[in-house]
């Protein structure tokens, strides 16, 4: 069955069809929502409310083609983890003021497997892995970032650069032992 025949199922309420879509998409949802929550238990329960969220308003999907179903599953969950992270107000954000580049070998990086750059990311504080996520990963602007948290748009580039002075540190550590 094509995304078009599932998408049309599930708007048909077709339990099979929406069992489809969802074995089709939790795997990268599930690791999606573990990159803003570091919980397994709480990525997990985002997934779901999320693919809740997603099959209560699939009436209003119209289906652009193949990438269609994914961007607005992402979305959503991206949504659900940030109302996750406000709820439990784990979101803190410091005021502007940019933190100092710190040099770093970027040969260092290119060693990495994605296991260990997920690692390096899911131990920042969540405020600033909440910021490098939307940006650096979601391609989210600074302004729709300020809009989406409530902050100033120089606010989420500080934080994004203190996220990144953070990585380079915590690399610059891994160097040193190595």
């Amino acid at each position: 069955m094509d995304e078009q025949q599932l998408i049309n199922g599930c708007k048909k309420g077709d339990r099979k069809c929406q069992k489809q879509l969802f074995d089709l998409y939790s795997d990268g949802t599930l690791l999606l929502c573990m990159r803003y929550v570091k919980q397994q238990a709480d990525a997990e329960e985002m997934m779901l409310n999320g693919f809740l969220k997603f099959f209560n308003s699939i009436g209003r999907f119209v289906y652009g083609g193949k990438g269609s179903i994914g961007g607005w599953l992402k979305k959503i969950m991206v949504n659900e983890c940030l109302m996750f992270l406000r709820n439990r107000n784990e979101i803190k954000i410091v005021e502007e003021s940019y933190a100092a580049e710190v040099p770093m070998n970027e040969h260092l990086i290119d060693t990495m497997n994605a296991e260990e750059i997920y690692k390096l990311v899911i131990a920042l504080p969540a405020g600033y892995r909440t910021i490098f996520n939307l940006f650096v990963i979601e391609g989210y602007s600074h302004k729709e970032i300020a809009s989406e948290l409530g902050i100033s748009e120089g606010t989420s580039k500080s934080q994004l650069n203190k996220a990144r002075v953070m990585l380079q540190k915590i690399l610059q550590k891994m160097e040193s032992y190595l």
